[in-house]
């Protein structure tokens, strides 16, 4: 979504523009649009289901197209990413040293699991149950390890390499820590798969862990990412749909105690009645503090498209991180039997998909007119002064 400043320069003379639309300005931050694209789906097939006979099969079969679609999109980009990585190493090498741009790795980890996650919704009637429990456990698998690597690894990075200046902190940080949140919440899909007794229980209890280390690092980073807007003011134009991402790991968080306390009995854990506390009790506030950011991120969103914002690779912010919130809302609702949470589910759920599609339009559109992929422009050259 930011190019890195230290590759902020011409194609080489002689390359005629060859490198307009190659994958060597494919950065991490495309996986966004598979997170997108998976979540629209996956958070849709977790409404309470009102509608019944031949709308409502034609509704869970535009979801169904919305989940193959965005794992098509995800293979194209595993492929794309890969030629990135062997033949424009030079690339890959300073997006990991470019700390506007490393954090995005998290969203390679995202993509896997959420795509996996709506395997297991849609794909028994795509390609049969065990099929879809077996891309299920294999995304999820992937998307774990490299989740998890990505939480130690580019904050690893930010204290070694990056240089960052005070007063700089931007909701990007959040991205690799908050990909294990994404496992947490998705695990528990899987645990009536495993084989009962200690395979359930550590699932269940290893997704709890991946809950705590994503939180605990959330909540060291909010501070420092709400100091930097009260200090230093709003985000350049380009970078404020980035604060719609810090509703990712509180709609995160709320889905993921939801999901285990759902999950629990089948895993036999002694402590399922006190997870079912714990995912009201900890799901209802974090909720009211994601419906105050929310506003506040919107209303700065507004703000800058009265300036003049334009289209950018960051507006998919606005799909993934609401749609966590959709599927916290949902999990709430049937944790408390309250209609109150299946209505902000629904009303979240329609923000999701206009943010969806305004996304899927401009992207698609800016694909097809060359201009998302083209070469950052040079740097203006100095003035000549005169003798």
């Amino acid at each position: 979504m930011v190019t890195p400043a230290h590759v902020r320069s011409a194609p080489p003379s002689g390359s005629g523009g060859r490198t307009r639309g190659s994958v060597r300005h494919l950065g991490p931050n495309w996986y966004a649009a598979v997170m997108g694209t998976a979540i629209t789906a996956n958070a849709g097939a977790a409404l309470p289901e009102h509608t019944a006979g031949p709308a409502g099969a034609l509704a869970h079969l535009a979801l169904e197209a919305v989940w193959a679609l965005s794992a098509v999109l995800l293979a194209a980009l595993l492929v794309a990413r890969a030629a990135h990585w062997i033949h424009h190493t030079d690339q890959a090498g300073a997006h990991l040293l470019d700390p506007a741009v490393a954090p995005f790795h998290g969203c390679t980890a995202m993509a896997l699991l959420a795509v996996g996650g709506g395997a297991l919704i849609f794909g028994e009637d795509l390609v049969g149950m065990s099929v879809a429990v077996a891309v299920g456990g294999v995304l999820w698998s992937a998307g774990t390890v490299t989740g998890l690597a990505a939480a130690v690894a580019v904050p690893y990075l930010m204290v070694t390499r990056h240089r960052i200046d005070p007063g700089t902190a931007t909701p990007v940080w959040l991205l690799p820590v908050v990909a294990p949140m994404v496992s947490a919440a998705l695990g528990p899909g899987l645990i009536p798969y495993l084989p009962a007794g200690q395979w359930r229980a550590a699932m269940l209890l290893g997704c709890y862990s991946m809950f705590g280390l994503s939180l605990l690092a959330v909540l060291a980073l909010l501070p420092l990412i709400l100091s930097r807007l009260i200090h230093h003011g709003p985000p350049p134009l380009a970078a404020t749909p980035a604060l719609v991402l810090v509703l990712g790991p509180l709609g995160q968080s709320t889905t993921a105690v939801s999901n285990l306390a759902h999950a629990a009995p089948a895993a036999g854990s002694p402590y399922s009645t006190a997870m079912t506390a714990f995912a009201v009790l900890y799901g209802v506030p974090v909720t009211g503090f994601a419906l105050l950011w929310l506003l506040l991120s919107a209303a700065l969103v507004v703000r800058a498209l009265c300036g003049g914002m334009r289209f950018s690779m960051t507006w998919w912010a606005f799909t993934f991180p609401v749609g966590t919130c959709v599927t916290g809302a949902a999990g709430l609702a049937g944790h408390t039997g309250l209609s109150l949470y299946d209505w902000l589910a629904a009303g979240l759920y329609l923000l999701l998909v206009a943010g969806w599609l305004t996304a899927s339009v401009c992207t698609a559109r800016g694909l097809l007119r060359g201009t998302l992929l083209t070469p950052p422009a040079p740097a203006p050259a100095p003035a000549a002064t005169a003798a």
